[in-house]
């Protein structure tokens, strides 16, 4: 990550906490511990941020906490064409009459342009999906009720939803922040909180993850692989990667930028 991204991410997690550490921010921008703290004394002396022991804090924290994790528009430009295949696949999955559940993240807005022309039910967290297939599609779009979170642009409520506990998917499509062993991995808890009330909404849950993030890691597990029927990603993928989740019994498809769609391998 550039050093300007990586302080507009360090900025923004000092505003969502009464203090960040650097640890997590090496996990947000996975970078190296003398990094960030080189990036906290760098603001810290600009006057943007206080640097304090193990961390940093904001200088003039917001009424309402943020999340933690990446800005969306930080993470729009990263490994965008690896992101509009994956995408442009998970599209491909949904039919017309369909219910679907689409969470909010960079990947899964890039599905919006290939269900402009469909016909479906889809609930969806992200302010940014329902606007464009609003405005730009025939489909039923069902939102939470909740607050909208700017910098991640998604709706969260901490009252959990009674609308999304009413809505059946038959397939629920989320990003996150990293693929390993133990299953899926957030940044944020109020993040988990709401993902685990749309997971029980689905009957599948398919997952968008660049080859990036089977190297990312957080420590708040979403939910463990056997949850997951399948996971879609890029050629970057690494072999032991493919291993794990074949092992797991999840279906893996790699989506190439610019070449056609492949499944890897179908679940047990």
């Amino acid at each position: 990550m550039h050093e300007t991204e990586r302080h507009r991410v360090i900025l923004s997690a000092a505003q969502s906490r009464p203090v960040v550490t650097v640890a997590e921010l090496c996990e947000v921008t996975s970078s190296s511990e003398a990094t960030i703290r080189r990036d906290i004394a760098a603001l810290h002396v600009q006057g943007k941020l206080r640097r304090v022991r193990g961390g940093a804090e904001a200088i003039n924290p917001p009424e309402q906490g943020g999340l933690m994790g990446r800005p969306f528009s930080v993470n729009e430009s990263i490994n965008i064409a690896q992101k509009r295949a994956i995408a442009r696949a998970a599209a491909e999955m949904c039919h017309d009459g369909e219910p679907i559940i689409i969470n909010g993240g960079t990947t899964t807005y890039q599905m919006v342009h290939h269900l402009a022309g469909k016909r479906l039910s889809v609930f969806t967290n992200s302010f940014a999906i329902a606007e464009f297939l609003i405005h730009n599609s025939r489909n039923s779009v069902v939102i939470p009720g909740g607050t909208i979170y700017r910098e991640q642009n998604v709706i969260l409520s901490p009252f959990g939803g009674v609308v999304a506990s009413h809505f059946y998917a038959k397939r629920m499509f989320i990003g996150c922040q990293g693929i390993g062993a133990h299953g899926l991995m957030e940044a944020d808890p109020m993040v988990v909180q709401s993902e685990l009330a749309l997971i029980g909404q689905a009957d599948e849950l398919v997952v968008l993850a660049d080859s990036s993030k089977f190297s990312g890691r957080s420590s708040l597990i979403l939910c463990g692989l056997d949850r997951i029927a399948a996971v879609i990603s890029d050629s970057g993928i690494r072999d032991e990667d493919r291993q794990m989740l074949e092992n797991a019994g999840v279906r893996l498809i790699v989506a190439d930028a610019g070449a056609q769609v492949q499944p890897e391998a179908r679940t047990a």
